[in-house]
């Protein structure tokens, strides 16, 4: 007698994160139906969408939390990352399996990082996006030279500053070196140096570069703060992210941390993908909490596809 073996549809959606407009944003695919799935077959499934990430939804090992969420790029899991979260959010938001916890207007998602509780943000009724807080602390890790920073993003190493903080690993649950660049010309002239890449990062602990550059007038104290920004992955099979959630939450605790007298009830706006066509929008909190920064980032979705994976099982 033939073996059978029964088919399974995985409900899946995607959407694009840290935008108000399809096709902006970053896009997001989301497998509802996660449960029994290996890792290896979550690591085929993301790389057959080739997103920045794919997160994947299962039951939470903890009733009193909403789901566990795992997250893979095309060619590994990461702990945790922000528009995976904010996107996952707005997803559940819409299925009515997370219809209390939607109605409550709060998720907790267990990840490898830790609990990340996330916020739905609604306007006039609707949920049009989410709001995360990062799962850790910020942890400074180690600096890179000017040069070594300059040749990752293929410029010159008078386009990296200083003044602020040295290029720096920094990480609120995925590590990230984060450099700040003389202006907008200078990140708009920022390319990816896989072979620098692959000289400077590893030794450091992380496989991605965060270039960012703020406006020339500094904001007065309690004033909303501007930054344009650029990820580049290209290690980890992402040339460019449009829109870097946990490397943003990263950098704004760092800027906090350094300007301990004005984090208080900071408000951050951070433009993204722009240069390469995907404009993103990430809005981003800090706070002092005793001695420590909490970060929170978050920001509009568009749902965009839904769709069935058929896997055997």
């Amino acid at each position: 007698m033939k073996a059978t073996t029964a088919a399974r549809l995985r409900r899946y959606v995607t959407v694009d994160v840290f935008t108000d407009r399809i096709f902006g944003g970053n896009p997001l695919a989301v497998v509802l139906d996660a449960a029994g799935l290996s890792a290896q077959t979550m690591q085929a499934i993301a790389l057959e969408f080739n997103y920045s990430e794919t997160s994947f939804v299962l039951p939470a090992d903890d009733p009193g939390h909403t789901a566990k969420v795992r997250i893979f790029t095309p060619r590994v899991e990461v702990p945790f990352a922000g528009h995976p979260n904010v996107g996952t959010a707005f997803a559940l938001a819409r299925d009515d399996r997370f219809a209390a916890a939607t109605a409550a207007g709060r998720f907790v998602f267990e990840e490898a990082a830790g609990l990340v509780p996330i916020d739905l943000l609604r306007e006039h009724g609707s949920i049009v996006g989410a709001e995360l807080r990062a799962p850790e602390a910020l942890s400074r890790r180690p600096t890179v030279s000017r040069e070594a920073a300059a040749a990752c993003l293929s410029l010159e190493p008078s386009d990296v500053v200083m003044q602020t903080h040295p290029p720096q690993v920094v990480s609120v649950g995925l590590p990230f070196l984060t450099v700040e660049v003389r202006d907008r010309d200078a990140l708009r002239r920022s390319r990816p140096n896989a072979a620098a890449h692959a000289e400077f990062l590893p030794p450091v602990g992380t496989d991605a570069v965060f270039a960012y550059c703020r406006p020339p007038a500094a904001c007065a104290a309690g004033e909303e703060i501007i930054l344009h920004a650029r990820t580049f992955s290209p290690l980890d099979g992402v040339v460019e992210d449009p829109a870097t959630g946990s490397a943003c939450a990263a950098t704004i605790a760092l800027l906090a941390t350094l300007d301990p007298v004005n984090s208080a009830g900071r408000t951050w706006r951070i433009h993204q993908g722009v240069d390469m066509g995907r404009p993103s929008l990430l809005l981003g909190r800090t706070k002092t909490n005793g001695t420590a920064i909490d970060t929170y980032i978050g920001g509009r979705c568009v749902a965009v596809l839904d769709g069935v994976l058929p896997m055997s099982i």
